[in-house]
């Protein structure tokens, strides 16, 4: 099924769909995929969903729905605006948000039954919310370990678990988790986590101490749930490898167990013969050493793809090409080669990135074009590039657990 565009409805009746242009393609299966396999690791905790940023670019509402389908307990986002738009999908599940401004709508938050992530300063808007809903708050007590970002600093964190706890003794509210964030995960033989782990330990027994009895003490993200079982504690929250990427250097998504869910797509919009010394693109800064052939990808930076990443690669027909000369705002090229002819590639399918089972290229691959992290390369895919889902309804599983294919018995 393919979901409207943001640039609006489509008629069928006034000629092919414009959305099969270009568009990233999202596999829900395979997200179920990855959420199964990171509760496998995580268990007995639960886990918690991360679908902040339209759910690193895969489409938050359909993600979200997979990902409960496949055993997710929670779900997570960095802004009550995302939570609230959750909610609004009709999706019920327990929801947290953690990051806010003093312009967030805790009153709104605490309406729709949002667990609302506290460093300290957010505590006293949180209660007036709750006066003015006459309802009381869920609030998840946050504590800075290291990481140095939002959280209540250790020498702060008496103060706010203490009056937390007044307050929920007046039933303004409800401490419903305590959490923390993990700083270098990703780097396993790094001691600052060890440090974080401890710095947390101390943090919970305080909050033991003075009367708080959480539901959820949670601190894993990704890297930790597969790596630390120590941070494990009552639930894990899990972002990147649910949209099946992995964390760490060295280690590939398929040596995780994981599957990439989003294959960026599009078709070559023009091939054309070069003489020798053809520039190409702004500043010329290639130029081909002999007569080749040149085929025109309609993708740049304004669909998310990263200016910086020539060298990016790119696959039609089978053939990965690098591509080359500066990526513009709309477009970029590749250099099929000498004896390449355009013949029949114009309108093939060109893919930048999938899961890379049949050779093909990856997000990691782009990350590595680009100098920075796979996280980056999916989430800032545009939404000028439609989101087209597949696999949205579950397989029908048997009592083995195997999916059940119709008309046939046994493994799929």
């Amino acid at each position: 099924m393919t979901y409207p565009a943001t640039t609006g409805e489509f008629s069928a009746a006034s000629g092919p769909d414009p959305r099969h242009e270009r568009s990233a393609v999202i596999d829900l299966d395979a997200i179920r995929h990855n959420v199964r396999r990171l509760a496998d690791a995580a268990s007995p905790a639960k886990v918690m969903a991360v679908v902040k940023a339209d759910a690193y670019g895969h489409g938050a509402v359909p993600v979200a729905r997979a990902a409960l389908q496949a055993g997710a307990s929670w779900l997570g986002v960095a802004h009550i605006s995302e939570a609230l738009g959750l909610r609004a999908a009709g999706i019920d599940a327990p929801l947290l948000a953690w990051l806010h401004t003093t312009d967030s709508n805790f009153g709104a938050a605490v309406a729709a039954g949002v667990d609302i992530g506290c460093s300290g300063w957010e505590l006293e808007r949180i209660v007036a919310a709750a006066r003015e809903q006459e309802r009381p708050a869920r609030i998840h007590l946050k504590v800075d370990t290291g990481l140095g970002r939002n959280g209540a600093t250790p020498e702060t964190w008496d103060r706010l678990v203490g009056e937390a706890v007044e307050y929920q003794d007046q039933g303004l509210l409800r401490v419903v988790g305590i959490f923390s964030h993990l700083a270098v995960a990703d780097e396993p033989e790094r001691p600052e986590t060890d440090q974080q782990v401890a710095a947390f330990r101390e943090a919970l027994a305080i909050a033991e101490d003075a009367g708080v009895d959480p539901e959820v003490r949670h601190l894993a993200n990704t890297p930790a749930t597969l790596s630390r079982p120590d941070t494990h504690f009552d639930l894990v929250r899990v972002g990147l490898g649910m949209y099946g990427l992995s964390p760490f250097e060295g280690q590939t998504s398929a040596e995780l167990g994981l599957r990439p869910a989003m294959t960026l797509r599009t078709l070559v919009s023009q091939c054309k013969e070069v003489p020798a010394g053809q520039g190409v693109s702004y500043g010329l800064h290639y130029r081909t050493r002999e007569a080749s052939t040149l085929a025109l990808i309609p993708m740049g930076y304004a669909d998310g793809v990263p200016r910086v990443a020539t060298g990016g690669p790119v696959r039609v027909a089978g053939k990965t090409y690098p591509v080359v000369g500066r990526i513009a705002m709309d477009q970029m090229v590749i250099d099929l080669g000498p004896e390449a002819s355009g013949a029949g590639l114009h309108g093939a399918e060109a893919e930048l990135f999938g899961d890379g089972s049949d050779g093909g290229p990856t997000a990691d691959d782009w990350a590595r074009a680009a100098g920075t992290i796979n996280y980056e390369i999916v989430t800032r895919i545009s939404p000028r590039v439609p989101r087209r889902f597949i696999n949205e309804d579950e397989p029908a599983r048997n009592d083995t657990g195997l999916v059940a294919v119709p008309g046939k018995a046994g493994t799929p």
